[in-house]
């Protein structure tokens, strides 16, 4: 049995525990002081050192900022008898967090020169990803496990060793490469470049990321997001996640418990999202129940904005949610909202009045970047670029542009094969590394000379391939090829430009037909695979049994008789032959005897096939003799069986006919 290729050892095979894998929209990152010069003590005092510098950036940097589920934090703890910091983070659907907690720690490395710093997600490597294009062919997703990280500002790769078989690292074996060679560990400024690309607007994009509106909420629920705004993240996520048990908490008449959040005494006050929240809200789609509905109602007929009142009362709904479901009862959030209401029960708080209300500030953010234009995102797909944002947000629409010319540059590319469709393999999972001089850990510097020594060696071999094109012979029928598969490419451009012109939903419709066909194609395939294995079963089993094999090499003579074990019968057949060869038939060439030997052995095949079912009858009535009577033959009795002479051992007895 083939079991699935996850690194696992099983018992007998060095088993060393089950492969650890992260849950999804996780990131983890660890740090360690690596420096021979310091003690044990002296390491745990420069890592204390670096969680208190990360507290620093958090109060200059996260004043109002607002985490999708879990904040960035750090653990001090003792590992294989070295100290280190570790920790994980849950940033759900906010790739903003993940990216907010490299750019910290990457600020926080240049102040801490000693710390290497390695952050993975369940993706792995995912700095790589960022930078796939600029990788050396060598590292990929099977290599790269504990050989990149972040030290001094800089990406830092551990690369192959001269006699090294390619293969990831373990932690332990990559902390001794640097404490033993600090040098080896190579530094890739290309890759760095695109690894660290969306950190060029940072920490700028922290305060972008944010989004405040004024909505209607209950005055509770203003009261408790007043004293913590980062609660509302997990409010939304209560209301986004919502299921069957989470829409009847919110009847109080079917729960049979009082709600904590009614829909009432609703006042104005500003809210602070983040983007990504506030897209979710705005994004579902929801038929409140009752009272929720009356007071969605009663709030568009106040004359507050449809928009907003819909948003309060989900926002309301979601504090609801959080607070009564069993499944969010052991968070942090729930407990200490729940703490909250307490106070306002028994006294020890009181609602804020209107006019404190009032005085609190209110801001109200551009909702530009949630418009798509979508005439202008075609013309970013196609590479033709439009108006300075002219739809979604700066980020998403530089991602975009980025993306679109990567695209084109591979269709620009004369050398770059379809790999999906002739079945070439990727280069990235060829190992052609395989000379221990080439994967020598050299200065990276030298490689854009070497790079560029490359491309004109390519340059030059082109205009020698053109120049041979011109000279005619075989080199033009390369070149027709050559316009052939041009041609080809300027009619899948056509295609392709006509395609971007067309409405989302003749895209759409095309894209179902084109499935539908595929999804034909594939089942007929399908069905004459299994028709011609079935045919070749049949085959097999026709064969097994002789029924097909019309060419037999009989163990006899050429020229002997087809039914003749006597001499009578030889000399006859011989004779025939010989009349053949009389006239002038038989000095014909080798080949003429063969098909007058393969004619011979047909016919001595039909009747030597006939006499063993004659002879299987075994003197009873059955097919062979009942066909051979209609066709006016009379088979005698076949000679092995003629009934032996009585008292005679030797068999010479005759038997009567």
């Amino acid at each position: 049995m083939d079991y699935p290729q996850d690194d696992l050892k099983w018992f007998g095979e060095g088993f060393d525990g089950f492969p650890k894998k992260l849950p999804d929209d996780v990131v983890e990152y660890i740090i360690f002081i690596i420096d021979t010069k310091l003690s044990d003590i002296q390491i745990r005092e420069r890592l204390q050192a670096f969680q208190r510098a990360l507290n620093t950036l958090e109060k200059k940097f996260l004043k109002e900022y607002i985490w999708q589920r879990d904040s960035i934090s750090l653990e001090l703890v003792r590992e294989e008898q070295r100290w280190l910091l570790r920790g994980r983070t849950n940033y759900g659907d906010s790739v903003a967090d993940e990216w907010l907690i490299v750019y910290f720690l990457r600020e926080l490395s240049k102040e801490f020169k000693d710390a290497w710093i390695r952050i993975y997600d369940s993706d792995g490597e995912f700095l790589l990803i960022e930078a796939a294009n600029t990788l050396p062919k060598w590292l990929n997703p099977e290599v790269a496990e504990n050989r990149v990280w972040i030290n001094t500002h800089r990406l830092l790769i551990i690369p192959l060793a001269k006699e090294e078989e390619p293969g990831p690292l373990k932690q332990v074996q990559a902390l001794r490469i640097i404490e033993d060679t600090p040098a080896r560990p190579q530094h890739y400024p290309k890759v760095e470049r695109e690894a660290f690309n969306r950190l060029n607007g940072y920490p700028a994009a922290i305060a972008e990321n944010q989004h405040h509106a004024t909505l209607p909420l209950p005055r509770k629920v203003a009261h408790i997001l007043h004293i913590s705004p980062s609660y509302i993240a997990p409010v939304v996520e209560a209301f986004y996640l919502r299921d069957p048990v989470s829409t009847r908490l919110l009847q109080a008449e079917q729960s049979k418990t009082p709600l904590a959040f009614p829909p009432e005494d609703f006042v104005d006050v500003s809210v602070r999202f983040t983007k990504v929240l506030y897209a979710q809200l705005l994004g579902q789609q929801w038929s409140p129940p009752a009272p929720w509905d009356a007071a969605l109602e009663s709030l568009i007929k106040s004359g507050k904005p449809s928009e907003k009142a819909e948003v309060g009362i989900k926002v309301a709904a979601g504090m609801q949610m959080l607070v009564s479901h069993s499944l969010y009862a052991s968070r942090r959030p729930t407990r200490e909202i729940t703490l909250l209401l307490e106070d306002l029960e028994t006294g020890d708080d009181a609602l804020p009045t209107d006019v404190e209300i009032s005085r609190w500030p209110k801001r109200d953010d551009d909702e530009g970047w949630l418009n798509i234009d979508f005439s202008e995102f075609e013309k970013e797909l196609e590479g033709k670029g439009g108006k300075e944002e002219a739809f979604g947000d700066k980020n998403a629409q530089e991602n975009l542009r980025k993306m679109v010319e990567r695209f084109n540059s591979f269709l620009a590319d004369n050398e770059a094969g379809i790999e999906g469709a002739d079945g070439k393999p990727d280069p990235m999972d060829e190992d052609n590394d395989s000379d221990a001089a080439e994967r020598a850990w050299d200065d990276p510097e030298d490689s854009e000379s070497e790079q560029g020594e490359i491309d004109e060696g390519k340059t030059e071999s082109k205009r020698t391939t053109h120049s041979s094109a011109k000279t005619g012979g075989e080199d033009a029928g390369e070149d027709s090829d050559d316009a052939e598969a041009d041609a080809e490419f300027a009619e899948y451009e056509a295609a392709y430009a006509k395609f971007m012109t067309l409405s989302a939903a003749e895209k759409a419709l095309l894209t179902d037909e084109a499935r539908e066909l595929a999804l034909a194609q594939d089942a007929e395939k399908e069905e004459d695979e299994e028709i011609q294995k079935l045919t070749e079963m049949m085959e097999a089993e026709l064969f097994s049994h002789g029924a097909l094999n019309l060419n037999p090499k009989p163990a006899r003579k050429f020229g002997q008789g087809l039914l003749g074990g006597d001499e009578k019968a030889k000399g006859k057949g011989k004779a025939k032959l010989e009349e053949i060869d009389a006239e002038g038939y038989g000095e014909g060439d080798d080949d003429d005897d063969e098909d007058d030997d393969d004619l011979l052995d047909e016919d001595y095949n039909l009747a030597d096939n006939m006499l063993k079912a004659f002879k299987g009858q075994a003197g009873m009535a059955g097919p062979a003799g009942n066909m051979m009577k209609l066709m006016g033959v009379q088979f005698p009795q076949d000679k092995d069986d003629e009934v032996k002479g009585s008292g005679s051992s030797t068999g010479k007895g005759k038997g009567k006919m």
